[in-house]
């Protein structure tokens, strides 16, 4: 039996190291990695990275910096803080995006009855329900990690952001 002990690390925005991967099985060029801070510190705010892909459903790393834009999806999301502070503001829209899968933008003030707002801190997550739009704001920068359906913001970046 081993008593190897294990150490967790932590990553942010100001401290992260890019990490490695090691393959037991198969050849590299099966495998993507890359670290989520790192694509969010090179990423402009609230631009959707793309850095897990499984069929149509995606991982988008947000640099959460500032006020976004609101958004909307005729489906579910879900959103985890996974460094910094994050409020999200919820509109229940006048008139919902019924159809089309991924993200949307919702316009500059979106129609719809305030239901709302969360704070995320490190580890907090959030529905991000249907027939809502909702906007992030973050006094400082920090990194979100939404599960969403890959549409038209969904950014893929593969050359750029996986390990080489």
């Amino acid at each position: 039996m081993s008593t190897a002990a294990f150490r967790t690390v932590f990553g942010s925005l100001d401290d992260y190291r890019k990490g490695s991967i090691e393959i037991i099985q198969g050849e590299a060029r099966h495998y993507a990695f890359s670290n989520i801070f790192e694509v969010a510190d090179q990423s402009a705010p609230y631009e959707k990275v793309v850095v897990g892909l499984n069929l149509g459903y995606v991982i988008e790393t947000l640099r959460a910096d500032g006020q976004s834009p609101w958004y909307t999806a005729a489906h579910d999301e879900f959103a985890i803080s996974v460094d910094g502070e994050v409020r999200v503001d919820f509109l229940k829209l006048d008139e919902p995006l019924v159809e089309g899968d991924g993200t949307r933008l919702a316009g500059p003030q979106p129609k719809g009855r305030p239901m709302g707002y969360v704070l995320l801190k490190r580890g907090h997550q959030a529905l991000l329900p249907a027939g809502c739009a909702y906007r992030f704001d973050s006094p400082r920068p920090g990194v979100l990690l939404v599960q969403t359906i890959q549409g038209p913001l969904s950014v893929e970046k593969w050359a750029d952001i996986c390990l080489k």
